[in-house]
């Protein structure tokens, strides 16, 4: 159909009133956005949905991880950062801090100072991988390790901490506990391990079995290790793959992307509860276990008045992912 040439007078009429043509503009302009927010919104919330989807169907068994969890899993939980650490770079400063930590070791024999570190965090945040750096290249006869199996018919029926306090060190010594009496905490009441009077009863006491070590001598320290949900799910299919890292895969390990809610609500209230000024939390995000690992060792390094502590290969533990525990229950909020 051929278009109607424009009369004279409407030609007139719309010279006469420029506004209506930019009236007219700014309409097309405005639909133009609005359909291209609504093609941007359906985006985001169809890939939301395919996130839903790849968490709620998850197996370590699936040949494959789902490619949204891989590329969402280094800055999943909120992580400060999205480049990853030169790899020489890491090597060169982590030597240098275990340098530091066999000065720290000197001290305590020479001083007979005792110090406890504590590991908890997330199945799959790291624990074991960071102590192994701690102790790396430390003298084994004053360095000692505690990961605890499951208790004996006579733990169970012993004090709840009562375990615990035969693996506190001798004076020169240092204990790393690879989990700890938190168990009662988050892993037992989780998984249903205890009863929530047991776990009530716990909350109440450890601040005062805590004071009872610091006050008798013992430097007490407690690290947790956070990870975000796509990066557990990350490592937890890593592990399973790989024949060499099987072993780690516990039954608490493979149930934990089930009961992650529970865990976070758990955690929260364990910090709460026993973040004292006298056994005070630090908190760990430990999406890059590199960074997790420097900043660990730079946390106990920084509040330890060894003799010949180098500050500048000390430094300050990086704040964006090494923060007390008041701090990170903040960070939760959000």
């Amino acid at each position: 159909m051929t278009k109607k040439p424009e009369t004279a007078a409407k030609a007139s009429r719309r010279e006469a009133d420029p506004a209506r043509v930019s009236r007219k503009g700014e309409k097309k302009a405005a639909k133009s956005a609005a359909k291209a927010n609504g093609t941007a919104a359906s985006g985001i919330d169809g890939e939301e949905s395919r996130l839903a989807r790849a968490l709620a169907t998850f197996s370590v068994d699936a040949p494959e991880l789902p490619e949204i969890i891989d590329s969402r899993a280094y800055g999943s939980g909120n992580y400060p950062y999205t480049d990853r650490p030169k790899r020489g770079a890491y090597e060169e400063e982590l030597r240098a801090l275990q340098i530091e930590l066999l000065k720290v070791q000197e001290w305590v024999k020479t001083s007979r100072e005792r110090i406890v570190i504590v590991f908890e965090g997330r199945d799959a945040a790291g624990k074991g991988g960071t102590i192994h750096r701690f102790v790396q290249h430390l003298n084994p006869r004053y360095v000692r390790v505690v990961a605890l199996d499951k208790p004996t018919e006579i733990e169970s029926a012993q004090w709840y901490f009562q375990r615990y306090v035969a693996h506190m060190p001798y004076k020169g010594e240092i204990v790393m506990f690879d989990r700890s009496w938190y168990n009662r905490a988050v892993v037992e009441p989780v998984m249903g391990y205890c009863t929530p009077a047991q776990t009530a009863q716990f909350l109440d006491q450890v601040p005062i079995f805590e004071k009872m070590l610091v006050d008798d001598g013992i430097r007490l320290f407690k690290i947790w290790l956070d990870i975000g949900r796509e990066m557990q799910l990350k490592r937890l299919h890593a592990r399973h793959k790989d024949p060499l890292k099987q072993w780690k895969l516990s039954p608490v390990d493979l149930s934990a992307p089930a009961r992650w809610d529970a865990i976070s609500a758990a955690r929260n209230a364990m910090i709460e509860a026993s973040h004292s000024a006298a056994a005070p939390w630090t908190a760990v995000l430990s999406n890059d276990k590199m960074r997790a690992r420097l900043g660990a060792i730079r946390q106990i390094l920084s509040h330890l008045p060894y003799e010949g502590r180098d500050d500048r290969v000390v430094g300050v533990p990086d704040p964006a992912i090494v923060m007390d525990g008041r701090t990170f229950l903040e960070r939760q909020a959000f």
